[in-house]
């Protein structure tokens, strides 16, 4: 990635990154400040916000993000309430389409992946030509700051276990909300149809990789880098409760028969 100071060249085709950020009712929640300084000190990286139906004053905030941070931030309105995982298919399938980006991916809306962690993601994908996506994983180290209910850290371990079964992958961190992708023919096929799932469409992803692939999953052995955050942070307000753990698994049971039975 170029280096980004008062007198960063614009960023190429190659380097160029768009994240999408699905919003639903973040009107009092979104970090825009967090954005605006982002945006300004990394041209290369530009960000698409989808507002998903929202019920509040969101699209609005999202409008005033566009202007005061120009052609960096995108405003994708969709009226009507979609749920997360298609305002995120939506999003990258724009985002793939301008044809602008080499990697397009997502991130959560509560930045609780600070948004500085992009780069770093993106350029394990540039100094890596065999890596085609790169997640973010939650691990509590010495040294790291990852702060999470105790609840949701248990519950995310046992469904964690659960799909990397299921998958035959050893993926330690299915549902981290940051997400990146290099744009290859695939990843447009992958995303050309609606996600079975409202929310474990992270899962869903992966398993269209593995049928595409004719259920052979070693190449995505090899494609997928798990990337050991430094920080992230439970942000209160978060729309999953821990009931949706139930709906979670009946989900991976519907996207295990869809794809991978």
């Amino acid at each position: 990635m170029p280096e980004t100071d008062d007198e960063a060249t614009p960023a190429t085709e190659s380097t160029w990154c768009t994240i999408v950020v699905p919003c639903y009712n973040e009107a009092h929640r979104l970090p825009s400040e967090k954005f605006v300084e982002f945006v300004h000190t990394r041209p290369e990286i530009g960000v698409l916000v989808v507002n998903d139906g929202s019920t509040d004053n969101t699209l609005e905030v999202l409008e005033r993000l566009q202007r005061v941070c120009g052609p960096s931030v995108e405003v994708l309105n969709k009226p009507v309430n979609g749920g997360k995982s298609e305002a995120v298919r939506d999003g990258m399938l724009r985002a793939i389409e301008q044809r602008r980006s080499g990697f397009v991916g997502f991130w959560d809306a509560d930045l609780a992946t600070p948004l500085e962690t992009i780069p770093q993601m993106v350029q394990k994908l540039v100094d890596h030509p065999e890596f085609q996506m790169v997640f973010g994983s939650r691990v509590r180290l010495l040294g790291r700051h990852v702060h999470r209910k105790a609840s949701r850290h248990y519950l995310g371990r046992v469904f964690a276990t659960v799909v990397s079964i299921m998958l035959r992958l050893p993926i330690y961190d299915t549902q981290c909300g940051a997400k990146i992708f290099r744009v290859t023919p695939e990843l447009p096929l992958v995303l050309s149809e609606p996600f079975i799932s409202r929310w474990v469409f992270d899962v869903e992803i992966l398993a269209r990789f593995i049928a595409l692939n004719h259920l052979n999953v070693q190449p995505l052995h090899d494609s997928i880098y798990e990337f050991t955050l430094d920080t992230w942070e439970d942000i209160a307000g978060s729309k999953v409760m821990p009931g949706d753990f139930l709906l979670a698994l009946a989900d991976t049971f519907r996207i295990y028969r869809k794809y991978l039975h």
